[in-house]
Parts: structure tokens; sequence; C-alpha cells
């Protein structure tokens, strides 16, 4: 009975991302997206899947391709996903309380990923630069636009993420002594206005050692 090529003698060049906090069925899901792909469309559809290990499975497709350019000397141009496959990690156990004093387990799954970048042909190379070469500017300047703002958006993100948490660090470090301290403020009179009021009211003003006493003239 014959079996196909081994997982780990499959050519090409891999990187692996071990132990990521995801099921392999998760991550399955998506390396079933980019499976056959050209390095740019895969990276194209992984900026576009709306799933947290897509992010996860990006970084390591980025590590394959400078693999393939930096040790292999590939332009990352003529590379393609020839393997991609998620393997189960480690489970960790935990428990929660239910009622009549039982208690149910709590799997958290693992898993580790592998893609393998492989170059093209030479005649897949010649179709994908005559295929790049009639293709019309608008369908490549409307891809370069739907790529920046794919960036624009994760920097901006990032950066309302980081304002959130300077914001609670401010908040946890500030005392609030300005609710312990209540400051009562009295407006000075100059005697002047004294003179003038009591004139008004028909009052006499004596200054004595310790202030200003106003005595009431007899009627």
């Amino acid at each position: 009975m014959t079996f196909g090529v081994k997982t780990n003698e499959r050519p090409g060049v891999r990187a692996q991302a071990k132990n990521i906090r995801s099921s392999a069925y998760k991550a399955r899901e998506v390396l079933n997206l980019i499976r056959g792909e050209h390095v740019a469309r895969a990276v194209e559809i992984l900026e576009f899947t709306e799933r947290d290990i897509a992010q996860v499975i990006l970084k390591c497709l980025d590590s394959a391709v400078a693999n393939a350019e930096n040790n292999n000397a590939i332009p990352g141009d003529e590379l393609f996903v020839s393997a991609c496959y998620a393997d189960e990690g480690s489970t960790m156990k935990r428990w929660r309380p239910r009622a009549r004093g039982r208690a149910t387990r709590i799997r958290k799954r693992t898993c580790h990923i592998t893609i393998i970048v492989s170059r093209l042909g030479a005649d897949e190379i010649a179709k994908l630069n005559e295929r790049e070469a009639t293709s019309r500017p608008g369908n490549r300047a409307a891809t370069d636009a739907r790529r920046q703002r794919v960036l624009r958006s994760r920097q901006a993100k990032a950066d309302r993420r980081a304002a959130e948490d300077h914001e609670g660090h401010d908040h946890e470090g500030h005392d609030h002594e300005g609710h312990d301290h209540d400051e009562i403020v009295v407006d000075e009179v100059s005697a002047d206005e004294v003179d003038a009021v009591a004139l008004t009211e028909g009052t006499d003003v004596t200054e004595g050692s310790e202030g200003t006493d106003t005595e009431k003239k007899d009627s």
C-alpha cells in the first residue's frame, strides 16, 4: 500500500507557528482558502478574512516568504502556497462550576500551523507576467487602493487601542485631589465700597483694633 509524500518531507520552504491559542478546526477553515494560491493573492485573501486566526496565518505566511527570499534566494513574486495545514496541539483543562455541586470541563485548544511555499514553474511564471502586463491599470490601482485602506484601518485600530490603554493608565494614576479639598473663596471689599454702603444706609463706620465695626445711628 503506497502513501503520498509525508508531511515533514514535502518540498519547499516552510514556516511554523506553534502553540497558537485556537483550535485546529478554526485554522483549517482559513487555510483552505489560500492553499494553492499565489502569495500575493493569499495575502489579499487573509487581509480581508474576518477571522482572528487569519492574522496569525498571515504572519506565518510572511515568515515563509522571508525564509524563501533570504535563505533560498527565491523572489517573493514567484512563490505560491504549495501546502498548508494545522495540527492539534496540547489542550489545557479547566473546570467551570455548575448546578448541584457539579463541574463541567473546559477544553482550551491549541494548534500548530505550518505553511510551505514553493516556486512556480517557468510556464506559470510566464503566464503570471503576461497576465500582469495585460491587466488594466484601473484594476491594479483599485487593488493598491484597497490594500492601502486595509493598512490605514489597521493602523487606526492600533492607535485607538493604544489611546484607550494610555487613558486607562492616566485615570488609575490620579488621586482626584480636587474632590477632597473644597476651597472657599471670599470676595474682598475695598474700604471705599464699605464707606459708600454705609452712607447709603445711614450708618457710621469706625475703625477698631480688630477690624471695621459698623454701628447704626439713632434715628
